[in-house]
């Protein structure tokens, strides 16, 4: 009698739903291949003296993926890194800042241990601070020699802009000038503004769920030992009250097109998206330290070259009030600070024409002097 229950289950149920399993994981993976092929074609650069290259390189005797698009190889190079640590914006920057291809020649990588380039064989040792601004030194000088040409810009979002300003110190004659995006100024100091920014807008919002957990996690630094779990807890809080994207409050509904904007992108494959996971948690593991310990106004009062910082009006990340502090204080030949006034900290992404714009304008005067 048993025998024939489980005959019959394994015929009726079972069955059925290994094949419905199996015809919905196939459609998926066609739709998603079409998907693919589809922008591969929409976004295919032919010009005679263009070019789009996704390639591994190595840096620092480490295996990594730089992704270059520009309408004309004769157009200056800009070179983006990326924030997290450990956040890849490879595909993002094609997406939404495309038509920057049509003015400078795009470089994106994926850092090391970051995305296209993360390998679970990495020495977790390796991942630091000082390692990832060599390899940008060294990406540098690959590209000055690759493009003959004397000086790139340099843009830096979030961490990307703590790793950028590092550079600029170092060897501010390969650069034409630095652009940092939601900047990276004093980390301890902005996860206290942040925290404190939560709460007020919590009470503020009469929500009790929100005032309670921020209350349980209390006010930063947090240890070690705990600091994913109550840095989440704020983070949550922090984005669905506007202050990570100002215009977007459904944390999981940004997930989520995040997600789908990797699955359809042919520069990315399912595990570079399972990868680009997997290296977020081990940088953030890693090198959360190495941001706490982030102070550039002690650290680089000066710059040798012309600095731009792109602030949300709503920043509270970096958190656009330290981001004031260090332009105050900042020596250099050239500053400004630029406000985006409908975004929080990533203006790129969020008010993409705008900053199309004002990278066009900061290329031409600086090109033009």
């Amino acid at each position: 009698m048993a025998k024939d229950w489980i005959v019959k289950l394994s015929k009726y149920i079972l069955l059925p739903m290994a094949i419905l399993i199996v015809l919905f994981v196939l459609v998926v993976t066609i739709y998603i291949s079409f998907q693919q092929n589809r922008i591969a074609r929409e976004i295919a650069i032919d010009d005679l003296d263009g070019i789009e290259v996704l390639e591994e390189i190595t840096l620092g005797g480490v295996p990594q993926t730089i992704y270059i698009r520009g309408k004309d190889i004769d157009n200056p190079v800009l070179l983006f890194l990326h924030g997290g640590p450990g956040v890849s914006e490879l595909v993002p920057v094609r997406h939404y800042n495309r038509v920057l291809e049509e003015h400078f020649v795009v470089v994106s990588w994926d850092q090391r241990g970051t995305g296209k380039s993360y390998s679970k064989d990495i020495d977790p040792d390796t991942l630091n601070l000082d390692n990832i601004v060599e390899d940008t030194l060294e990406l540098t000088e690959t590209l000055l020699e690759r493009f003959e040409t004397e000086k790139i810009f340099l843009v830096g979002h979030s961490w990307g802009s703590i790793v950028g300003v590092h550079a600029v110190d170092q060897r501010p004659d390969n650069y034409y000038g630095y652009v940092g995006i939601g900047q990276g100024v004093n980390f301890v100091e902005a996860e206290v503004i942040s925290y404190q920014y939560t709460l007020e807008q919590a009470h503020y919002r009469e929500n009790k769920t929100a005032i309670r957990e921020l209350k349980d996690i209390g006010p930063p630094p947090y240890s070690e030992d705990d600091f994913e779990e109550r840095l989440g807890i704020q983070r949550k809080w922090l984005f669905k009250f506007g202050g990570e994207v100002h215009n977007e409050t459904d944390n999981f509904r940004y997930l989520l097109d995040i997600l789908r904007l990797h699955l359809l992108a042919p520069e990315y494959s399912v595990i570079d998206i399972v990868n680009l996971v997997r290296g977020n948690n081990l940088a953030r593991e890693l090198m959360w330290d190495e941001l706490l310990n982030t102070n550039l106004p002690e650290q680089v009062p000066e710059l040798k070259v012309p600095v731009y910082f792109f602030t949300g009006r709503y920043d509270y990340v970096t958190v656009y009030e330290k981001v004031e502090e260090y332009y105050d204080l900042l020596q250099a030949p050239k500053k400004e600070l630029i406000w985006f006034e409908n975004s929080a900290h990533s203006p790129n992404f969020e008010e993409p024409d705008v900053f199309i714009e004002k990278m066009i304008q900061i290329k031409n005067d600086i090109l033009d002097q």
